[in-house]
């Protein structure tokens, strides 16, 4: 297991803490600090000391980006499977038991995909996300994995690892690869991987550079797309990008696939925020509540002692 941390000490031990609760105990870990100015040396070292009886370790280097923080944690690991975690989320207690589960039992399987859970720094109840079954078609067409699967070393050393120049939507270039290189992939339909939704972040960043990125995956793998959408890839990545990315420039199939994942984080993001309303306005009403209560507790002492 590989959890790369840039700046995020102070959600590492959550990240940490989420794999020390596995209910399958033989595993390593190589946190990857990536260059960070803030305490995560050092907080990965304290939970390195907390836990000795645990094969956990710090890997230091300049910071590059998830995708070289990703391959350098890969490369100082020794497990024949690799699940990817980034320091601001988590994964269920049960999320190796199961997934490792699926690639032992299925020798022509090589990832395992789980559903996912959304959660917030305000404690708000989490969020269950579904995602549809495994499909090399639709993998093509949109991202139906987080990047937050566990898939067999041989798939990554194939594919050539994450491309380190793609500050986002690294993770779908990558499952790409590995549709192209034939790999197989299995769905659990059950919400074992935790993603916390900071409203910030590389997330949102892809959603933000939604056809750009789809660009560059299409010019990364040519062989698996379509004469018209390789054309567009590549007005997209040159000096035309600005005019591409119109609609009237776009292939239908390039633009609705956009369209859907603008409406699929755009649904999500509108859960979080009427969640998060409803949330404090309980707590507003339970805390009036609470106070009238007080008060008239306090009143009925005051008549009985004056009486």
């Amino acid at each position: 297991m590989v959890i790369p941390c840039h700046d995020y000490a102070r959600y590492l031990p959550d990240a940490v803490s989420s794999v020390l609760a596995q209910t399958f105990r033989d595993w390593e870990l190589v946190v990857v600090d990536d260059g960070s100015t803030d305490d995560t040396a050092e907080v990965a070292q304290g939970l390195i000391a907390r836990h000795p009886d645990r094969r956990i370790r710090l890997v230091r280097r300049d910071n590059a980006g998830v995708s070289a923080a990703r391959n350098t944690g890969i490369e100082a690991s020794a497990g024949r499977y690799i699940l990817p975690l980034d320091a601001d989320d988590v994964i269920a207690p049960t999320m190796l038991e199961k997934t490792v589960a699926v690639l032992d039992g299925a020798p022509g399987t090589a990832i395992a995909s789980t559903d996912v859970f959304t959660f917030t720094d305000d404690d708000l109840p989490p969020q269950a996300m579904p995602l549809p079954a495994y499909s090399r078609e639709l993998m093509l067409q949109r991202l139906i994995m987080f990047y937050c699967s566990l898939y067999r070393r041989e798939a990554w050393q194939t594919v050539g690892g994450y491309d380190e120049s793609m500050r986002a939507g690294e993770d779908w270039d990558f499952w790409i690869g590995c549709v192209e290189h034939g790999f197989d992939a299995h769905h659990i339909h059950e919400p074992l991987f935790g993603a916390r939704n900071k409203d910030t972040g590389l997330h949102l960043e892809a959603a933000e550079n939604d056809l750009a990125i789809r660009a560059r995956i299409v010019a990364n793998h040519p062989g698996l797309f379509k004469p018209i959408t390789r054309g567009w890839a590549h007005a997209v990545l040159s000096q035309d990008a600005e005019a591409c990315l119109r609609d009237e420039h776009v292939p239908d199939d390039i633009l609705t696939r956009a369209a859907e994942m603008d409406q699929f984080l755009g649904a999500v993001m509108a859960l979080q925020r009427t969640t998060r309303v409803q949330y404090y306005h309980i707590q507003r009403l339970e805390k009036a509540l609470a106070e009238r209560s007080d008060t008239a507790a306090m009143e009925v002492g005051t008549r009985l002692s004056s009486s």
